[in-house]
C-alpha cells in the first residue's frame, strides 16, 4: 500500500469550502458537475494531492488542484492553504445581471415593453466579442 493520502470527492470538495453542505457536493457529482483529473467523478472518487478538480458551480467552473487532502471542514485561511485556485475570473457583473425584470405590482407588460425585453435578453445572450467599451455601450443603449 502506498503512502499517499485520499480522501473522497465530496468530502474534499466540503472541506475546502467550495460547496456549502456535504450533500450539495455529492449531488453536484452525481448530477456530473464534478471532473477528476478530466474524467467524470462519482461521490466516492477519491483525490489525492496534485489532481485537478472541476467543479461547476453557480454556473461558473471553478479549477482548482489539490495541494493538500484533508478530511474535516476547516476554516476559509486554511482551506485556501489546501487548494491552488486556477479558475478563470468571472465574467464581468453587467453581462450577468438579469433583463427584463418588472417591479412586483407593476402590471402586465404593454406591446413596447414586451419588445424591450426581449431586446435586453438578445443582447444578453448574444456572443460577446470585441472591445468591452463597445459592448457596455451597446447594454447600455447609446
Amino acid at each position: 500500500m502506498s503512502g499517499e493520502e485520499t480522501v473522497r470527492v465530496d468530502l474534499w470538495i466540503w472541506s475546502v469550502r467550495l460547496l456549502k453542505t456535504r450533500s450539495q457536493a455529492t449531488a453536484a457529482c452525481r448530477a456530473g458537475h464534478v471532473r477528476v483529473n478530466d474524467e467524470r467523478a462519482k461521490p466516492a472518487t477519491t483525490v489525492k494531492a496534485g489532481d485537478e478538480v472541476r467543479v461547476r458551480v453557480e454556473g461558473r467552473e471553478r479549477v482548482v488542484e489539490v495541494k493538500k487532502v484533508i478530511r474535516k471542514r476547516v476554516g476559509a485561511p486554511v482551506a485556501a492553504e489546501c487548494l491552488v485556485d486556477n479558475s478563470p475570473p468571472p465574467p464581468p457583473r453587467e453581462l450577468t445581471m438579469p433583463a427584463g425584470l418588472r417591479d412586483r405590482g407593476a402590471g402586465r407588460p404593454t406591446k413596447r415593453d414586451r419588445r424591450e425585453m426581449e431586446r435586453l435578453r438578445e443582447q444578453v445572450n448574444a456572443p460577446v466579442f470585441g472591445d468591452p467599451d463597445k459592448i457596455r455601450r451597446r447594454l447600455e443603449g447609446k
